[in-house]
This record gives C-alpha cells, sequence and structure tokens, in this order.
C-alpha cells in the first residue's frame, strides 16, 4: 500500500477485460491521457477512461485508504466522489464529451480491514437525527453504506466495495464485505456496457 499504485491490479484487469471484449488498445486510457473535461473545473484525472471514435463509454475511479486516520479520510474521499460524479455528469449534459452515449461511471474503493475501521463510531447531533444506517455504523460500513448509495441515486453507473488486511493485502487478498458491491457484479456490469459498443 504504497507509492499510490495499490489499486494498479484492479485497474490491470479492467483493462484486459475491455481488450476481452473487441474494445482495440488504443481507446483504452490509464496513467496518460485520462484528462477529461469538468463543469466546475477545467478537467479532472480518471483511473481508467476508454474513449472510442470520439465517444467516452467508460471512466473510473478506483481509490484506497488505509489506518489509522479513517475519520478525516472519510470525508474527504466521500466529497471527493461525489464532486467528481456532480462534475462529470453536468459535463456530460452540457455536450463536453461530444455525442458520446452516455457512459460508464464507476468507482472502486479499497478499505484497510483492522481495529480502527470497525470500531463502531458515534454520531454528533445536536440538532436532527442522523440516518440510521450511521449509528454506530464502523468506517467499514460507512463505506459501504456510502458506495452503495452512490449507485442508488445513480451518481455511478456501478461501485465495487472491497477490503484487505495487512496480513493478507500484500499478497494480493481481499474481501467483498457485500455481495452487491463486489467487483465481480461491478466488471460485469463494465463489460456489459463496452460490449454495446465493440
Amino acid at each position: 500500500m504504497t507509492g499510490g499504485a495499490q489499486m494498479d491490479g484492479f485497474i490491470g484487469l479492467l483493462k484486459d477485460l475491455t481488450s476481452a471484449v473487441g474494445v482495440p488498445e488504443q481507446c483504452v486510457f490509464s496513467k496518460k491521457g485520462v484528462e477529461l473535461p469538468g463543469f466546475f473545473r477545467p478537467t479532472k484525472e480518471w483511473d481508467l477512461l476508454v474513449v472510442r471514435d470520439k465517444k467516452l463509454l467508460a471512466a473510473i475511479e478506483a481509490k484506497s485508504q488505509v489506518g489509522p486516520s479513517f475519520g478525516n479520510n472519510f470525508n474527504n474521499r466521500t466529497e471527493e466522489a461525489m464532486g467528481s460524479a456532480l462534475d462529470v455528469w453536468t459535463a456530460f449534459r452540457e455536450r463536453a464529451y461530444l455525442a458520446s452515449p452516455q457512459p460508464f461511471v464507476g468507482y472502486l474503493f479499497m478499505l484497510e480491514d483492522c481495529d480502527a475501521s470497525n470500531r463502531p463510531i458515534r454520531v454528533q447531533e445536536p440538532h436532527f437525527r442522523v440516518f440510521p444506517e450511521f449509528i454506530n455504523a464502523s468506517y467499514l460500513r460507512r463505506y459501504e453504506v456510502f458506495c452503495r448509495k452512490l449507485v442508488l441515486e445513480r451518481h455511478y453507473t456501478a461501485a465495487a466495495f472491497i477490503s484487505f488486511t495487512a496480513e493478507d493485502g500484500i499478497h494480493g487478498g481481499f474481501s467483498t464485505p457485500a455481495e452487491d458491491l463486489s467487483v465481480e457484479r461491478f466488471a460485469r456490469a463494465f463489460i456489459a456496457h463496452l460490449a454495446a459498443f465493440a
């Protein structure tokens, strides 16, 4: 989990899947050529883009978080993900991506599974009640709820949420806290979308 490359394996897997459904390699971008125009800012870099014949087919964001500081990072990650979704969909509405069909916009998140991320967190309610799903919810649970709501509210086409322990993560091991947010389900939605245009 060092060097900012912890999600490269998943991005590599998604790139392999684009080839499997017939998307030419020159249409798939990661690390370079990953900027898209925004509506509220000039550009935003995505972790994976699929652009074919001047049409945006897919944009994927991949993020991770390790302890011990889960609190501040949770707020930053959630605000960032919501802001990126608002930016890309508003730019799409304003035809920043020309005659593109509705793209697949994906969010892939990986969290360290440890004592600090599993500990129930108290909420402050000085004026109004928070939604019940957040009462005594750990950061692991909060991220699960967050990823699910991103899809339910149609901010992202699909989301995947996985966790890892320090012992297993270094060997590529990970867990899926919720089946509806599995990498497999995310990948199926991704390739189904691309297959329509391949």
